[in-house]
């Protein structure tokens, strides 16, 4: 879970420097993607881990 909960810092703060440096969209667009693939991975992995037990 702690490497979910970096990865996720660390893509909000791509996100965030897209946004404060002009000229870097793209980066904006690269770290929301893999902020919310990030997210609904995780979700789905606690989703499936939560039925087993």
């Amino acid at each position: 879970m702690g490497i979910l909960i970096g990865l996720l810092v660390i893509w909000a703060v791509l996100a965030v420097l897209g946004i404060v440096i002009k000229g870097l969209f793209w980066l904006i667009i690269v770290g929301a993607v893999l902020f919310v693939a990030t997210a609904v991975i995780g979700f789905v992995k606690r989703e499936a881990l939560g039925r087993k037990h």
